[in-house]
């Protein structure tokens, strides 16, 4: 049984309301989205740009890494193999679903369809 104390009352918003405030909602929808976006484009330039830690560079360089190759993006794969390697589960299955290997997450449902036989009629 409902408790009334937590009930909302109803509000009733008339039409001009409404479209008012869906209207404000599509603007700060929209504003997320150019948000998310710039982020995600900075990341990518950020990703690209060429390692500048020595200690780094010579680290992916031992392990037979081309200089022309060498960028943030190869320095974070190089360190999510590394732990792969030391034991870390975590980051083999990310390095696996990365890949493409990911086991399929979905059960299936088994159950045989139901056949309905109609017997002839004596």
């Amino acid at each position: 049984m409902a408790n009334e104390q937590n009930l909302k009352p109803k509000t009733t918003l008339s039409k001009e309301e409404a479209k008012k405030m869906g209207s404000k909602g599509g603007i700060a929808s929209g504003k997320a989205r150019r948000e998310r976006k710039a982020m995600k484009e900075q990341l990518e330039i950020l990703l690209n740009m060429p390692v500048t830690d020595s200690k780094v560079k010579n680290k992916i360089k031992k392990m037979g890494v081309e200089e022309d190759d060498m960028n943030n993006q190869m320095a974070i794969t190089t360190a999510l193999y590394l732990e792969a390697l030391s034991g870390n589960t975590k980051a083999y299955e990310l390095i696996r679903d990365t890949i493409g290997e990911k086991p399929i997450d979905k059960i299936e449902n088994i159950t045989p369809p139901v056949i309905n036989i109609q017997r002839p009629k004596e």
